[in-house]
């Protein structure tokens, strides 16, 4: 596992995390007082608490942040230990990758989610997309060593990446966007 990807864990883990702790902190105040209006609610598209209000926010029975927690706090800890000097064994670079993959395919669910059924964006669940998305790709890069290929144009996959969840973001908000103009 490469230094600069044990920084990108670091980094984008703990951007992560912060986000993902944020949300749970926003998420119990909203459960001590229904009218509570989160700090990142600010207009009707960028409205954390209609995001946390549905259904999507919730998937596996408990509030997704608590997942957040969890995982990013075992991708900050890997940062460290390799910045330590710890060198993972195969199963464990395997297991990360496997790891981020399920974070990435149930982050792209939320986008469509977000997206297409609540029809809100979250601010901190925007800094989990940011951050998982070249977690999952550099880990993907640096676990499987055949992709050399994918490699040399890594940064323009990314850069792509991000670009298409842009124009999808607005396209499904495009009537709020033009109302601004």
């Amino acid at each position: 596992m490469s230094r600069a990807l044990a920084w990108l864990y670091v980094v984008g883990g703990g951007i992560g995390l912060i986000a993902a702790f944020a949300l749970t902190i926003e998420k119990i105040e909203r459960l001590r007082d229904p009218s509570y209006v989160p700090s990142c609610s600010f207009n009707p598209v960028l409205s954390c608490g209609s995001v946390m209000d549905s259904t999507q926010a919730a998937a596996f029975g408990f509030p997704n942040p608590l997942l957040g927690i969890a995982g990013f706090a075992v991708v900050v800890t890997t940062g460290v230990v390799v910045l330590a000097g710890f060198r993972p064994a195969r199963w464990f670079r395997v297991a990360m990758n496997l790891g981020t993959m399920a974070a990435v395919v149930f982050v792209h669910w939320l986008i469509a989610a977000s997206l297409y059924d609540i029809r809100a964006l979250c601010l901190y669940c925007l800094a989990v997309w940011v951050v998982i998305i070249p977690i999952f790709w550099f880990t993907t890069l640096d676990t499987w060593s055949g992709l050399t290929g994918l490699r040399r144009i890594g940064g323009a996959v990314l850069a792509l990446w991000y670009v298409v969840i842009i124009a999808l973001i607005l396209g499904a908000f495009w009537d709020y966007w033009r109302s601004l103009i």
